[in-house]
């Protein structure tokens, strides 16, 4: 607000009051009028052009039929005396194509012709409205084959004549009653205004003089009268108040010094709890921090140290063995130099040797398979395209290419997936997390080659695939179900088992796919996981 507030009176507010409800009821009322009476001049337009493309849809079944252009081109020359009309296309259908091609047209007088409409039949069935014209397309039917279509567009401008005339004639008629309103308006102030007045000038003398003794007159305005009769009551009251004001002044004074007393004590109270309590709140981001940051020390040590122990390994192994190659040899050499090298001796350095050089090769290669494991740990989302993947036939070809591996334990595989089930997604990708749990259950579930059983269950609904995967293995222990997708978490150790099969199902699923995977830890009779994936680019 600005130094000083905008003044006004009543005799003003009342008359603007009046004139803009008066105005807004016009304006809106007129507004809907003018909507609804152009909505009907427009389908009235349009309803006499579909009548008149109907006609002529009808006059031209003979001469479509006959391809008799000249009769057609004259028939049509009889709307130059319709101004509603000013374009019309014949297409008939191509005997060959089966498409629809150019007949006959007809432009109106000083209308250009308009380009071909083969390629918008089917949307212009429905009457197209722009700005200044009007089109449409009906086919020409004859013993219910289609032989052609007719396009028919209509100008609109004696429309826009019509809405212009209307305009002004509203205007004119908002004027008229909006000065007729004013006159009104300004007679129902005068009446209103003046005992208002009275009673301003009354409040105006008690609060300058405090004459609390004096009364407002009757009004013959009942709403003023009443307005009247409270302000002389609250006069009453106001002068009965200051007399137990003055009464009242002191023990409020009293009273006033002692809450100050108490709440100074309050306040002190107050902040001694407040810093204690704040003092408590640091402790606690304290020893929050230090879990958060004790628990990130924790999962980086436990997975650099199974990264440590699945490496070191292999590599320790080819250490010993190229150690032991070398002392073999270095005890060749020698005996070669001291010319006292036998052939039993080569030969047995020989067969040693390609131990050795065996150990070696074995270990390297399980490290470099470690490794490899590593780095499909990070999975990209784009190494590979979506394409059309049939469930059906890719869980087909995961258990034809595992054939060797699932034969060791024999299980039962029930499928439970409609055999059309297709979807858009990654064939690689899912290969890779079927197999990865095909192999957790042959090497971490089964125990034993007889009653193996895998169930997978593929269901779809509206624009997400689930798959439900189980087995009737010995399950998953409960010390690591929490962390089962954690990186190096397995049970076989030192047995086969990296710890890295379920983390990079994992993130499989959840990264390159955009799905996720849950275990079901209620699960009783083995393993069971379950995997949702969204179908963005739809199902057959």
């Amino acid at each position: 607000m600005g130094k000083y507030a905008t003044k006004t009176s009543i005799r003003k507010v009342l008359i603007s009051a009046v004139m803009l409800v008066t105005a807004l009821s016009l304006s809106l009322s007129i507004s809907i009028s003018t909507y609804l009476d152009v909505k009907k001049q427009k389908q009235l337009i349009i309803n006499k052009l579909e009548m008149i493309a109907e006609i002529i849809a009808f006059n031209a079944q003979v001469t479509l039929i006959f391809d008799d252009r000249k009769t057609e081109e004259k028939r049509l020359k009889s709307f130059d005396k319709v101004d509603l009309v000013k374009n019309i296309h014949i297409y008939a259908i191509d005997d060959v194509t089966n498409r629809p091609v150019f007949f006959t047209s007809y432009n109106a007088s000083k209308t250009p012709p308009v380009p071909l409409k083969v390629n918008q039949i089917e949307e212009l069935r429905t009457p197209k409205i722009s700005e200044d014209y009007i089109e449409l397309i009906l086919p020409v039917e004859y013993e219910g084959n289609i032989e052609g279509y007719v396009y028919l567009r209509g100008g609109l401008e004696h429309l826009a004549e019509y809405i212009n005339r209307k305009i002004l004639v509203d205007i004119a008629l908002t004027l008229f009653v909006l000065v007729l309103v004013m006159f009104v308006a300004r007679g129902i102030q005068k009446r209103i205004a003046s005992p208002i007045e009275s009673l301003s000038v009354l409040l105006q003398d008690v609060s300058k003089n405090h004459n609390y003794a004096t009364r407002a007159e009757k009004s013959d305005i009942e709403e003023i009268n009443i307005l009247a009769n409270n302000l002389n009551i609250m006069l009453t009251r106001t002068q009965n108040q200051l007399e137990r004001h003055q009464a009242d002044k002191l023990e409020i004074k009293q009273l006033n010094q002692s809450l100050e007393e108490k709440v100074n004590q309050r306040t002190i109270a107050l902040r001694e709890a407040n810093q204690e309590l704040l003092n408590t709140l640091e402790r606690m981001h304290q020893y929050q921090n230090q879990i958060v940051e004790n628990e990130k020390m924790a999962s980086l040590g436990q997975m650099v140290a199974g990264v440590a122990h699945e490496v070191n390994t292999p590599i320790g192994l080819g250490v010993t063995g190229s150690t032991l190659l070398r002392d073999k040899l270095s005890d060749i050499e020698v005996a070669f130099q001291q010319k006292t090298l036998t052939s039993k001796q080569l030969e047995r350095f020989i067969k040693e040797g390609i131990e050795n050089l065996d150990l070696i090769y074995r270990n390297l290669n399980r490290a470099a398979d470690l490794i490899s494991s590593f780095k499909k740990v990070a999975v990209s989302q784009d190494i590979e395209i979506n394409s059309d993947v049939n469930i059906t036939k890719l869980l087909n070809a995961v258990m034809g290419a595992m054939r060797t591996e699932l034969e060791l334990k024999a299980p039962q595989i029930h499928l439970d997936c409609p055999e059309e089930l297709t979807i858009r997604s990654k064939s690689g990708l899912l290969q890779q997390v079927f197999e990865q749990l095909f192999s957790n259950s042959l090497l971490h579930g089964f125990t034993s080659d007889e009653n193996n059983e895998i169930a997978i269950k593929v269901n779809r609904e509206d624009q997400q695939l689930t798959i439900v995967y189980s087995d009737n293995g010995i399950g998953v222990p409960n010390a690591i179900k929490k962390r089962i997708f954690d990186p190096f978490v397995t049970t076989r150790r030192g047995e086969g088992g990296s710890g890295l099969g379920m983390h990079l199902v994992y993130n499989l699923v959840t990264q390159a796919l955009g799905g996720s995977i849950t275990l079901q830890e209620d699960y009783k009779s083995g393993t069971q996981f379950v995997i949702s994936l969204p179908l963005k680019g739809g199902t057959q």
